[in-house]
């Protein structure tokens, strides 16, 4: 096999064109020579490839300062509107390309590298992953975070700087292994301590109540230490700022409790207190009610809220001698997303500032408490709902108990009032959950202290307001909406696929990186012969690519002219990598049955981390593996078909595999996944999605043309009447002869020879619990999955479809999202203006 041109032979040969900054690369290698001399100066004279990445890395940081300092100068002056997105996941990934790109710094830095015989591909592959995040809530909140700073708005993330993100994946005899991800251990570049604005946070402790107000007192005081990171727009000269707080023990931590003799044990204490940012809890949607995770709650809300208030103070509208004392104006300066209801007790603790330290009257507190916040909702899978214990909070946060209980009595008192007599719906609406353990329902206490609540896609607001949340929606109509989520151009098609960018560019200019719905005039060129065949050649490249990839880091072989056929996200029976896994089966009945006949070759590849406590995910990773062993060593088969677990997967191997693929796999029970923004990517990658009418897809179809989507399967309301009727698995098994043979097959051990009953949970999981009702759709699937075959064989009509897709692509940009999350929650109006450079006069 050829090897394939590099991204960077690419960019040699094409120079990217306009999307190429000119930069002086004198400068640039001068200061990279300095930053060089003074790593190595502390201690040695040997560099290694670590240290020619941290040159390259802070030689690209003093780019982002002098524009990061510029930033905050301006609005300081303007003093605009801030808005705040407060999510305990940040899942950025990798930081040097993405800067580069967004700072046009990419093609002077890689000849600036060449020059001085470094290979630039090679040093950006030594940067770790910030793998702050499980999932797509964790990266979406990365893709805002990119708009917002793109679209010019004065925003900040606030989040958790764990010190260990989520668990690297190993393979082990097809089993999951963990092992802790110490991303921090050669230290961030891209991250600035600012200990002069460290905060302390209050736990435990009781509750006073004197004439004069109330007091929390006798509390644990832990400190919480904020780290910066410059988050660059697209090229306007702007640079937000992401702030994650850790957390640090006060120096007088306990050791006054002790004598002489307990000094030692007293200082190594400490370290008991700095497990808050220790760790990111690794579960996607799935709440695990921990008093560590509560802790970490409500560590990030209590810091994040004493610094937006002391930011809102100190704003001085350009003057020196204002300060803002009246806090009624908070919302019209301040606005506070909630990223899911992990943030949920920024609501309480707000009005706790407002009424115990501010000493406003409740009414008014809860009046500014309502207009600033604003909640996003991302799931309606009943486990991942947060409910926390009663007990758990009045021990740990008592005040928080006793203003969440006068929230609710209020609110209560306001729904009586609507419907009289109606007691199962105030205790369907009630922030208390009775019976059994007395609960606090973080949703309700996100929904009444909210004046905006929004889920992810159309489908899923509707089901928002048609069910999960109907009580509330009849009451508020007016706080529902809907924002569809979106992804951030330039890291998932601009820096992970700069061939398709490249194509695109030739044709329709590069505007469209900063303005996504100009790729609709793409639909102009669906029947030129040249475009066609250039859209086929940057995937089979990335295909030719990624095959090297797989072989060199894996010692896997591949076809790379067979359909690459991907499935990567969280393992997740809702997501059912299970009906995969039987097409998987099926196809290799079929081929063992007609070995003769032309069968379309595909590679398919499945890749995902499940939560180290969920069981049938773990069964799961392991019937794929199982499955692969058998399928990839059988002769008659040969490469035809081929099961690859893609180990580890994470933002760095999904900038890798989902350029390369050509059939995305979105196949959720149809009203369980809220949005998908995988879906997205692959769309604008030129994949081929095969899919229910879950989430985003239903909109994808309506942009893309359904006619050139592959769609199966039961809708909402199909599903719905089936759970009225009753999903019988038996019935399915019983009747469809190639499903029936592929779970015995399962279940009699052809796939586990040595334990003939190793999958026997997730047989009887099929059979008889499958909330997700599998058997359900495969006999739709396994034929939509005979038209993808037979259309794949077409290339040219193929590509056609794919074309049509990447036209559709406009809407699903966060740059959309971001704009009407601005406009019709945060109350603000994005810019694309620029700002002037800090060489710039200003």
């Amino acid at each position: 096999m050829s090897k394939p041109l590099t991204d960077q032979e690419k960019r040699k040969q094409i120079s990217v064109r306009g999307l190429a900054g000119v930069e002086n690369v004198a400068d640039l290698k001068t200061n990279f020579n300095r930053h060089l001399h003074f790593t190595l100066v502390k201690d040695r004279n040997v560099a290694t490839k670590r240290d020619y990445y941290f040159a390259l890395a802070h030689t690209v940081r003093d780019h982002l300062v002098g524009r990061w300092i510029r930033t905050q100068q301006h609005y300081y002056e303007k003093d605009p509107k801030r808005v705040y997105y407060l999510s305990l996941e940040f899942y950025m990934g990798r930081t040097l390309q993405n800067t580069m790109v967004n700072l046009a710094l990419e093609n002077a830095c890689d000849e600036a590298t060449y020059q001085l015989g470094l290979d630039m591909e090679e040093l950006q592959d030594m940067e770790e992953d910030a793998g702050l995040g499980n999932g797509g809530l964790g990266r979406l909140a990365a893709c805002f975070l990119d708009s917002m700073a793109t679209l010019g708005l004065a925003a900040y993330g606030y989040g958790i700087r764990y010190e260990f993100g989520i668990f690297n994946q190993k393979v082990v005899n097809g089993w999951q292994v963990e092992e802790a991800d110490d991303w921090l251990r050669y230290g961030n570049p891209w991250e600035k301590a600012r200990p002069e604005y460290m905060r302390p946070v209050h736990f435990y402790g009781r509750v006073e109540h004197n004439p004069d107000g109330v007091k929390w007192v006798d509390t644990q005081v832990i400190l919480a230490l904020p780290y910066d990171t410059p988050v660059p727009g697209y090229r306007n000269n702007i640079v937000n700022t992401m702030r994650l707080w850790s957390a640090k023990a006060p120096c007088e931590f306990h050791l006054k409790d002790f004598n002489v003799g307990g000094y030692i044990q007293a200082v190594l204490d400490k370290n008991l207190a700095e497990n808050i940012s220790r760790v990111l809890y690794p579960n996607d949607n799935f709440f695990e009610g921990k008093e560590l995770r509560l802790k970490q709650e409500y560590f990030v809300v209590a810091a994040t809220l004493q610094d937006i208030i002391r930011r809102f103070k100190a704003s001085k509208f350009g003057s020196t001698e204002v300060v803002r004392m009246d806090l009624t104006t908070l919302p019209d300066k301040v606005a506070i997303q909630l990223n899911d209801t992990h943030p949920a007790l920024a609501i309480p603790e707000l009005m706790r500032i407002l009424i115990d330290d501010e000493k406003l009257t409740w009414d008014t507190a809860w009046d500014i408490t309502v207009r600033t916040c604003a909640y996003t909702n991302h799931t309606v899978l009943p486990e991942a709902l947060e409910r926390w214990p009663v007990d758990l909070f009045q021990n740990l946060l008592p005040r928080h108990l006793e203003i969440i209980y006068e929230v609710n009595r209020r609110h209560l008192e306001r729904i009586s009032a609507l419907y009289p007599g109606d007691h199962d719906r105030l205790r369907r609406m009630s922030l208390v959950e009775e019976g059994g353990q007395k609960k606090i329902n973080m949703a309700h206490l996100c929904i009444v202290g909210s004046h905006a609540v929004n889920g992810v896609a159309q489908i899923h607001s509707d089901i928002i307001k048609d069910t999960v949340f109907k009580d509330f929606y009849d009451v508020d109509p007016q706080k529902f909406q809907n924002k569809t989520n979106g992804i951030t151009p330039r890291r998932w098609l601009v820096m992970c696929n700069p061939g398709l960018a490249e194509v695109i560019a030739e044709r329709i200019g590069e505007d469209y990186i900063r303005d996504l719905s100009q790729l609709k005039s793409l639909l102009k060129f669906v029947d030129d012969d040249a475009f066609i065949r250039d859209i086929a050649n940057v995937k089979q490249e990335n295909k030719l690519k990624f095959a090297v990839h797989l072989e060199e880091q894996f010692k896997v072989k591949i076809n790379p002219n067979s359909m690459f056929d991907v499935q990567v996200k969280r393992i997740h029976e809702y997501k059912r990598q299970l009906l995969n896994c039987l097409h998987i089966i099926t196809l290799y009945n079929r081929i063992k049955k007609e070995p003769n006949k032309a069968w379309t070759p595909r590679t398919i590849m499945i890749g995902g981390k499940a939560a180290p406590g969920y069981h049938t995910a773990k069964m799961i990773i392991k019937l794929i593996t199982a499955i692969g062993e058998v399928v990839n060593n059988d002769s008659v088969v040969g490469d035809r078909l081929k099961v690859i677990f893609l180990e580890n997967y994470r933002v760095t191997l999904a900038e890798k595999v989902i350029p390369a693929a050509d059939l995305s796999e979105q196949i959720s029970t149809a009203g369980t996944e809220a949005s998908g923004t995988g879906n997205m990517k692959f769309m604008l990658n030129g994949a081929l999605t095969i899919g229910t009418m879950d989430g985003a897809n239903v909109e994808m179809a309506e942009e893309a043309g359904e006619e050139n989507l592959f769609i199966f399967g039961m809708r909402v309301k199909d599903v719905e009447a089936l759970d009225k009727k009753g999903y019988d698995a038996l019935e399915y098994y019983n009747r469809i002869p190639e499903l029936k043979q592929a779970v015995d097959q399962i279940s009699g051990g052809f796939f586990s020879p040595g334990e003939p009953d190793q999958f026997k949970d997730i047989v009887k999981m099929l059979m008889c619990h499958d909330r997700f009702k599998v058997f359900a759709d495969y006999e739709d699937y396994i034929q939509c999955q005979e038209k993808v075959s037979a259309l794949y064989k077409n290339t040219k009509e193929w590509t056609k479809m794919v074309i049509h897709n990447i036209a559709g692509c406009g809407k699903f940009s966060s740059d959309r999202t971001i704009g009407q999350y601005a406009r019709e929650i945060w109350g603000m109006e994005p810019s694309l203006e620029k700002i002037a450079a800090p060489d710039d006069p200003r």
